[in-house]
């Protein structure tokens, strides 16, 4: 099973960002997961990891979610 944190920057305001990720890979992947985790941090970071590889960086990609979502999906399988 795999382990998935969020963080994002609370001052930059990427709560919303971070709530709508999660949403979308709880909406795919649930029941496939050991725990999601959301990380409030600073210094305008957005990063998702998956069992503490970073899988996105807001620094060097695109917001996409659903490549977000897939890319969790063939870690879990």
């Amino acid at each position: 099973m795999t382990t998935v944190e969020i963080e994002y920057c609370v001052p930059c305001g990427f709560r919303e960002r971070a709530l709508d990720v999660q949403r979308a890979i709880l909406t795919g992947l649930e029941t496939e997961l050991d725990e999601l985790s959301l990380v409030m941090g600073g210094h305008g970071i957005f990063q998702v990891r998956a069992d503490g590889d970073v899988i996105y960086d807001k620094s060097e990609d695109d917001l996409d979610v659903d490549g977000i979502v897939r890319e969790i999906r063939e870690r879990t399988r």
